[in-house]
């Protein structure tokens, strides 16, 4: 079945369940074969058809369970008189009625078709420009490179000392490492500001699970316990969260620019898989760790006064955190699962 517009002629294939499409064009002329079920039951059908007039040699092709659709490109905008050189129509060809325009309605068609076109240029033309859209994005992509080059140099450095060193380069990580790891993790408190402002479409909740999560680690357990200083623990913190942020970030850079490169876009929604996991295990193991000095020392405990007289004790305190850790892990691998799906899902089936 045919139709056509200025532009382009419509065909549509009365065959379901396609099998191994073969569709070109050469010479003007449109070749078709491809097995599936049609009048003649479970078969191979093919056909041909020689234009009326030159047209474009790449057909687009869409396949439904029921029908193949074929859309061809005329070479010139015009409205022709029939659908083939030969003035007798073939016996398997017919107008497709749900899709059949007279030339006039084609032309009232096209006419509204450039009429909306103009009304949006109009009302986008009345949206004011952004006119810090290229600060905005200047900033974006500095902020991420130098977060990029931050964890490269932690990963490299550690990576280096492993070799060298082996398992000696667990006791004193947190000395040789740790003034770039608050580097860039106070920096990352830029990415809950950005998602505030809406800088970026980021999520809040996410965001704030992950930064605030791993500064407490840092800041409050390492930097505050020299005893926790020289535990190998150390080491895999560090280690799984430099290994994730060498793909996030340069995706997100990439993505400033407008560039999308599919072996990094697969990486960064898959590496996260082992390493989320193994991060927030390497996390908890070193909060259980702290728990018996925060209980020698008294350290953060809070005395208040009387009449009260209780006394918050903060491996309590840190055994609920505990529990809010899990959930925050949760939490990031139901929003980085849902981003996966966004980004690899299946596409829908098209040939061309």
């Amino acid at each position: 079945h045919w139709a056509q517009r200025h532009r382009e002629l419509f065909l549509r294939v009365d065959l379901s369940d396609v099998r191994n499409p073969d569709i070109t064009i050469t010479d003007n002329v449109l070749h078709f074969r491809a097995q599936g079920h049609g009048a003649k039951g479970d078969n191979i059908y093919e056909f041909e058809i020689e234009f009326l007039e030159p047209v474009e040699p790449k057909p687009v092709c869409r396949m439904t369970q029921r029908q193949l659709n074929i859309t061809v490109q005329k070479k010139e905008s015009n409205w022709w008189e029939r659908l083939t050189k030969q003035e007798k129509r073939p016996l398997f060809l017919a107008p497709d009625f749900d899709r059949w325009l007279d030339e006039s309605d084609a032309e009232m068609e096209l006419k509204e078709k450039e009429e909306e076109k103009i009304n949006k240029m109009k009302i986008e033309s009345r949206v004011p420009k952004d006119p810090f859209k290229h600060l905005k994005k200047g900033y974006l992509i500095m902020y991420n490179l130098v977060q990029f080059l931050g964890f490269s140099w932690i990963f490299v450095n550690m990576t280096v000392r492993l070799f060298i060193l082996g398992k000696d380069s667990f006791y004193d990580t947190f000395h040789t490492i740790s003034d770039m790891m608050y580097f860039c993790q106070t920096l990352a408190l830029m990415e809950i500001m950005n998602s505030l402002i809406g800088l970026v479409r980021s999520p809040l909740i996410p965001s704030v699970v992950q930064v605030f999560g791993r500064n407490f680690v840092l800041f409050v357990i390492l930097g505050s316990l020299e005893e926790m200083q020289s535990k190998p623990v150390v080491f895999f913190i560090f280690y799984f969260w430099s290994i994730t942020e060498l793909f996030r970030y340069p995706y997100y850079m990439l993505s400033c620019m407008g560039i999308e490169w599919k072996p990094l876009t697969w990486l960064r929604y898959t590496v996260w898989i082992p390493l989320y996991p193994l991060g927030g295990l390497a996390e908890a193991v070193c909060i259980v760790q702290s728990i018996p000095i925060f209980s020698e020392t008294g350290k953060f405990s809070l005395g208040l006064p009387n009449p009260l007289n209780v006394t918050i004790q903060f491996p309590f305190v840190l055994q609920i955190y505990l529990i809010a850790l899990f959930l925050g892990v949760f939490v990031n691998f139901r929003h980085l699962y849902k981003q996966r799906k966004h980004h690899l899902g299946p596409k829908k089936r098209k040939m061309k």
